[in-house]
């Protein structure tokens, strides 16, 4: 067994703390990694604190990690030591449902293992990047090309790239589309970048007048204060699509009457309490429709790397050391970050 130095959340109340864990020695499938940074993502605070009810403690966050190969085993063909790697939400599915077949491991039928908090229908429990080492079987870690000096900013792209990129995908936003992204926070400024590299028309939605420069920065084309009547008329019937990355509850029905004829607002935020009900009327006169999303694929978790290699896209970070994590957490609840934390796992 490896034995390496962690920070963990031992109780919904206590504070994030030093931790030692034992890793698994590699086996002939395995990569092990040295975790250079890791980001720091809404989910870890929803799971640190047991706002999600399935919390297993010692609870050691986080699945934006990137890192380097240290060790690989005898049956390891696609990485080699000195490779630069990523390790996202997912560290193992069932491998042999529909969903996985597909590539869409996120959706295993038989419940994907998380990179923390064990698998999705209970398990034994898994420890995430919060963390100086992870060994993780050779089909769940990923190709990482951005330069080395970028790797703080490549590191949010395993969770926040993957959760906005393949709604974006699957709804075809591109050119001659108009897409509307609710939020410009870890989920949305990364949503806002990537539907602008992919050619579409962004409408960002934001409560907060002071976000607008920084939207139109990042690949907006028109700002919306969605706090304004006058401005949200506006944009009535006008959008394809809304990526809606809001993990608060909030009226979905103000942005539902944005969307054109068979419109669809994808939901990729998880607030811990239920969103208000919406009026029924706002769907089936329209045929628009309410979906949800959920990271992505391996394959395509690999393509959106690739894809933000290509296009030099990275996410905007301020860099911590991790005994700032608790911190970091009570700014992250009164978004004040632009736009992700990312931990520099030298300071552990």
């Amino acid at each position: 067994m490896i034995k390496t130095k962690a920070y963990a959340a031992h109780s919904s109340t206590g504070a994030l703390a030093p931790f030692e864990l034992h890793r698994r020695n590699p086996g002939a499938e395995d990569v092990q990694i040295e975790i250079l940074y890791c980001g720091v993502c809404h989910s870890d605070l929803h799971t640190a604190r047991g706002e999600w009810h399935n919390t297993q403690y010692p609870c050691v966050p986080g699945h934006e990690i990137v890192g380097r190969v240290v060790a690989v085993g005898d049956g390891v063909r696609g990485f080699k030591v000195g490779d630069l790697a990523g390790v996202g939400c997912m560290i193992d599915s069932c491998g042999h449902c529909h969903s996985c077949h597909e590539g869409d491991e996120q959706y295993c039928e038989n419940g994907f293992t998380g990179t923390y908090n064990g698998p999705v229908f209970g398990g034994e429990n898994t420890f995430g990047g919060y963390s100086r080492t992870i060994v993780v079987k050779e089909s769940f870690v990923l190709h990482v090309r951005h330069d080395e000096k970028d790797l703080a900013r490549v590191a949010p792209l395993l969770c926040a790239g993957i959760t906005t990129y393949s709604p974006l995908r699957h709804w075809g936003a591109g050119p001659g589309r108009k897409v509307g992204i609710v939020g410009l926070g870890g989920l949305g400024h990364m949503g806002v970048k990537i539907a602008h590299a992919l050619g579409a028309h962004v409408v960002l939605f934001t409560t907060s007048p002071g976000k607008s420069d920084d939207g139109k920065q990042l690949g907006a084309a028109v700002v919306c204060i969605s706090t304004s009547p006058e401005q949200m008329a506006a944009q009535a019937n006008q959008l394809d699509f809304i990526l809606n990355t809001v993990a608060a509850p909030h009226d979905l029905d103000a942005y539902l009457q944005l969307l054109k004829r068979d419109g669809t607002m994808a939901l990729v935020g998880a607030p811990a309490e239920p969103h208000p009900p919406s009026n029924v009327f706002n769907l089936i006169f329209k045929r628009r429709r309410i979906a949800g999303s959920l990271i992505g694929g391996i394959k395509e978790t690999q393509e959106m790397l690739d894809f933000c290699a290509d296009h030099q896209i990275l996410s905007d970070v301020e860099t911590i050391p991790i005994d700032y994590i608790n911190t970091a957490y009570e700014r992250m609840l009164k978004s004040d970050v632009k736009y992700r934390f990312v931990i520099d796992m030298a300071s552990l």
